[in-house]
């Protein structure tokens, strides 16, 4: 037996409450074990049966995922007494072994040392992790504000809509000068997309059009309008059922952040000083890295210098500002840049902070790999999901690949976190930073809707980067940033692959099957490039079923169920590239 393999400790992803009644144990085995259990009762339940010593009653567990290497196997309970005290026992067929916290152990060999069962102490419903229940029922939709859209005339301020200027210099300057007006005149658009939240790049006071080396964090861009016009937008976004989330870039700020200026100023002498880490005197290098390490930076770029989030003045500092935009502005989330090396203290003073203002608020982490140590509750409510992303495009780009791989690596995602994390995971296909899907399509309409087809059926909340819906192309940073056709798209030419993406969404947002962790893969082992699975939901009576033809040969299959969308699907042929949607039952 591959002892090695076998895993568990009473942490967030392994021991958890799905709610106030229930409590969820995973057992992390080898691909070896054929059966595992779990032997469990309250910790005191002895004292109240008057019996010397403790012992559990035993339950067979179930297994619940497949890994390349490992199986998950989990136990559900209603704890009557809110506690639990269990240990397991694995078999691969021929032995088996008990699995305490502090040892593995032969049950057929005396042994006299201590054995210390595994607890979960209490079922404390303030520890309980619980993401606001609207975010598992939204589609989002990032907007880059300055390349959405622009209200009123032409400004000869600003570049000509649309038509591409590649930078200059590594901080962009190239303002196509879209607005808060711009984004109000096309929420109609958004809202017959069908999407209903809106994700924003940062908004605030800069020299870039991107807006992420912050100059201050209470003024809003004049360029993309007023205070007013702000609240305007998410007034009538909230009345078409589109909530909003802003961009907060807290791990740096800009040159011209009024802390960082004093201190190039004053030196050590500045009272913001040690609002940075600043490692030597000499500042003012026209060097634009900070390789040297004179001060630490966002990366090594020297014109974002990196706040020190330790520091209770800069935690005070933004805890004043979030509180304004959720007061004022009636937002509906924040999206944390970088969010990994902003410090533990600062998230949880925000969060202790913002919550009360508005308890339903989002609060979002981009963090890039397994963010377990930030989804324990008292933090971010989720973090974007690039392990999800990374499966996805792999898939899609390594034809070596099987069902079976993807399967495997989807669900070493869906193993990372608690359910209720796991359903508001920030899912995407292509963002600000990716190169666009479209672009990793080659432009081809029926892979890019295979791709969309996943992203709205896997577990997780979707979000579109703005203009995948109507294929907008280009390859990373500032070629996957440009304007969105608006001629173009009033004259009709995108009608088709909008309706398509719209019909995807509305599933999404229609089918309680999709919005749940459960999968069921089904495998042909003659067609490894088949990519089948079934959604379910408790409280549903059928299952929505999804069939793509990843392959390159047409693939004989009839759907047995309602069909609800398909594309390059007839007489019961699936050829390559082809998306079968259908529910079984109901």
């Amino acid at each position: 037996m591959n002892t090695s393999a076998i895993r568990h400790r009473s942490t967030a992803d392994m021991c958890y409450c799905a709610d106030s009644d229930t409590a969820v144990i995973r057992l992390c085995t080898g691909r070896d074990i054929t059966q595992a259990y779990i032997i469990c009762d309250d910790p005191f339940i002895h004292w109240l049966r008057r019996q010397e010593s403790w012992d559990g009653t035993k339950h067979p567990m179930t297994l619940c995922m497949e890994l390349s290497e490992h199986l998950i196997w989990e136990y559900r309970t209603k704890p009557p007494y809110k506690r639990l005290q269990y240990y397991f026992e694995v078999s691969d067929g021929d032995k088996s072994l008990l699995v305490y916290d502090n040892k593995i152990c032969d049950p057929d060999i005396p042994d006299n040392t201590s054995k210390h069962a595994f607890k979960l102490p209490w079922m404390n419903p303030s520890d309980i992790i619980s993401p606001p229940e609207w975010v598992k029922d939204t589609v989002w939709y990032q907007i880059m504000p300055d390349r959405f859209c622009r209200a009123g005339e032409p400004d000869k301020r600003y570049l000509e809509w649309g038509k591409f200027m590649p930078p200059h210099h590594g901080i962009h300057g190239e303002f196509y000068g879209g607005d808060f007006k711009g984004v109000t005149e096309r929420l109609p658009y958004l809202h017959k997309l069908g999407i209903n939240g809106i994700y924003f790049t940062p908004i605030f006071l800069s020299d870039s059009y991107h807006r992420y080396n912050t100059f201050d964090y209470n003024v809003i861009d004049g360029v993309l309008g007023s205070e007013d016009d702000l609240k305007e937008l998410v007034r009538q976004a909230h009345s078409l059922g589109i909530r909003v989330m802003l961009d907060g870039v807290f791990n740096h700020c800009g040159t011209e952040f009024f802390a960082w200026k004093d201190v190039l100023q004053k030196g050590r002498d500045s009272e913001y000083y040690d609002w940075f880490f600043i490692n030597g005197d000499d500042l003012n290098q026209k060097r634009f890295d900070t390789a040297d390490g004179r001060y630490f930076t966002f990366s090594f770029v020297g014109l974002m210098p990196k706040l020190n989030t330790n520091n209770p003045e800069v935690i005070n500092y933004f805890r004043d500002i979030c509180s304004r935009w959720v007061r004022e502005w009636d937002i509906d989330g924040i999206r944390f840049d970088v969010g990994d090396e902003v410090s533990h203290t600062f998230l949880r003073e925000l969060r202790r902070t913002l919550k009360p203002i508005k308890p339903e608020l989002f609060l979002l982490g981009e963090i890039w790999l397994d963010s377990l140590p930030w989804l324990e509750g008292d933090e971010y409510d989720s973090v974007m999901n690039y392990p999800a992303y990374d499966c996805v495009n792999d898939f899609n780009r390594e034809r070596g690949l099987s069902s079976v791989d993807f399967m495997h690596s989807l669900n070493a995602c869906l193993a990372m976190y608690p359910e209720q994390v796991t359903e508001v995971l920030f899912n995407f296909i292509d963002t600000h930073d990716t190169i666009r899907v479209s672009e990793e399509c080659k432009g081809d309409v029926d892979l890019l809707l295979q791709k969309l087809s996943m992203l709205f059926t896997l577990p997780g909340t979707p979000c579109i980067y703005y203009g995948t819906e109507i294929a907008l192309r280009g390859r990373e940073k500032w070629e996957n940033r440009s304007c969105m056709p608006w001629n173009r798209i009033d004259s009709g030419e995108y009608d088709k692959i909008f309706s398509d993406v719209s019909s995807l969404i509305r599933l999404r947002r229609e089918y309680p099957q999709l919005k749940g962790i459960s999968m069921e893969f089904i495998h042909y082992g003659n067609n490894p490039r088949i990519l089948h699975y079934l959604r379910s939901d408790q409280n549903a009576g059928s299952k929505i079923a999804v069939c793509l033809n990843c392959g390159s040969e047409d693939f004989l299959f009839t759907a047995q169920g309602k069909v609800l969308f398909s594309r390059l699907y007839d007489n019961g042929i699936m050829k390559p590239q082809s998306t079968v949607i259908y529910e079984i039952g109901g």
